[in-house]
Formats: C-alpha cells, structure tokens, sequence
C-alpha cells in the first residue's frame, strides 16, 4: 500500500487534534487506534496520528473506549 500523506500533502494539514472527524478514519469501533499496517500509513505519519489521537482523547473529543453496551 501507498501512504495517502505521501500522495496528498494537503492531508498532512489535518493530522491535528482539532480535527477528530478525520481522526475517526484511524479508528475502530471499539475506540483502539488501527494499526499501520492495516491502514497503509508509513510509520513516520502513524507517531503523529498516534500522538494527535491521545491528545483528542484526553481533551475528550474521541473515546478512550467504546463500550457497545451503553449505545
């Protein structure tokens, strides 16, 4: 897989906690970050999404974790 930040240099602009809708895309269901590998993301960009989704997180606009059970 090609990483689509290498391709696109203006998605590298909304690699930011601000921006959680994008953020979302690197998300599962449950709330766990997904994987580079999974997603075709060169390790380089998955530190920074990895770094920008805790800080959403803690500033709560994503989940640490969500819990099927209370939708």
């Amino acid at each position: 897989k090609i990483c689509p930040f290498k391709e696109d240099a203006k998605l590298i602009n909304k690699i930011n906690y601000k921006e959680y809708k994008f953020l979302r895309k690197f998300i599962t269901d449950q709330g766990k970050i997904i994987p580079a590998h999974v997603t075709g993301v060169s390790a380089k960009y998955q530190r920074l999404i990895t770094k920008e989704i805790k800080k959403a997180r803690i500033v709560a606009l994503l989940p640490f974790v969500n819990d099927p059970r209370y939708n």
